[in-house]
């Protein structure tokens, strides 16, 4: 490689900035860090907000075999509300059962017994998903609870009498809300400060003159090419881990479609994924990565 090669090399690792997963898991836990994870909140919430503390997540429990797919972050903010962001990078069957399952354990832990319910602590659930959730047409999904009338299709403001005071809160300021991003599906030239933040989930690229909150502070923070030679590599088998992973369930569902058409659609399906398993297997082997990882990732014992 040509002096000319090597600087062309060494400014794209410069401009080159570490994934939003990668982030989270190394970086953005730190509070000095915080200005980037706010931004992002800030930008998909509609509103300014401020980091408290960080939580237990589920994310610290989680199995080596799953921490490069899904990666989450649990945050308190300083309206006390609690805001959880989980990064999932391959299909999962049973995605959306699960996040009602994490935020119904995020309200019952940050309530004591006896305490009132109006402790009840607001939770929004943010999903950035790298996998084909269902169709739908835009990029950026929003779901609560509402009560709407039947006949009137009016929004039903519920009053409550505490302490004899009339306290009004209406659904919105109760329940859940659930933000669901499909990455893959953004494909518009970035305008707006969501769009850009679009832009960087899906390939990493920040503009050098971004006004969007947090990115500032990611062009800074989470360069690439500021990471140590150790840190650099893990990131790229973190990657590497992603981009297999991925391989082996679209090759399964392939060979699991092929194979069902002849013996049966469950039995293909399985075949398909074991066949698809060793032959990613076999890769990795090949590229160097530790038989322990391919042994997570795939179930293979080589």
């Amino acid at each position: 490689m040509d002096k000319k090669e090597e600087d062309q090399r060494m400014k794209e690792l410069k401009d080159r900035y570490i994934r939003f997963d990668w982030a989270i898991k190394r970086l953005l836990r730190q509070k000095a860090n915080f200005g980037v994870l706010e931004g992002f909140l800030t930008v998909f919430l509609g509103e300014k907000i401020t980091i408290v503390e960080l939580l237990e997540s589920e994310g610290n429990q989680l199995s080596e075999d799953d921490k490069f797919n899904r990666v989450d972050i649990k945050a308190l903010n300083d309206k006390g509300e609690i805001i959880i962001v989980e990064i999932q990078n391959t299909r999962e069957l049973y995605y959306l059962e699960r996040i009602l399952y994490g935020v119904a354990k995020a309200i019952t832990e940050h309530i004591s017994l006896g305490e009132s319910y109006y402790k009840v602590k607001k939770i929004y659930s943010i999903s950035v998903l790298y996998f084909d959730i269902g169709r739908g047409e835009d990029f950026l999904y929003h779901g609560q609870n509402h009560f709407i009338g039947v006949h009137t299709k009016d929004q039903l403001v519920i009053n409550t009498k505490e302490r004899n005071a009339i306290v009004s809160r209406l659904p919105s300021e109760i329940f859940p809300e659930y933000i669901l991003i499909r990455v893959n599906e953004f494909d518009k030239v970035a305008v707006t400060p969501l769009e850009e933040w679009m832009n960087y989930l899906k390939d990493g690229t920040i503009r050098p003159d971004t006004m969007a909150p947090g990115l500032g502070e990611a062009r800074e923070k989470l360069k690439y090419y500021s990471m140590t030679p150790e840190d650099r590599h893990a990131y790229d088998e973190h990657l590497n881990a992603v981009m297999i992973q991925n391989d082996v369930l679209d090759s399964a569902k392939l060979e699991g479609r092929m194979e069902g058409h002849m013996e049966g659609h469950m039995e293909g399906l399985a075949e398909g994924k074991a066949e698809a398993n060793l032959e990613n297997a076999k890769k990795m082997k090949a590229m160097g990565i530790d038989l322990e990882m391919i042994r997570q990732i795939t179930g293979i014992t080589l």
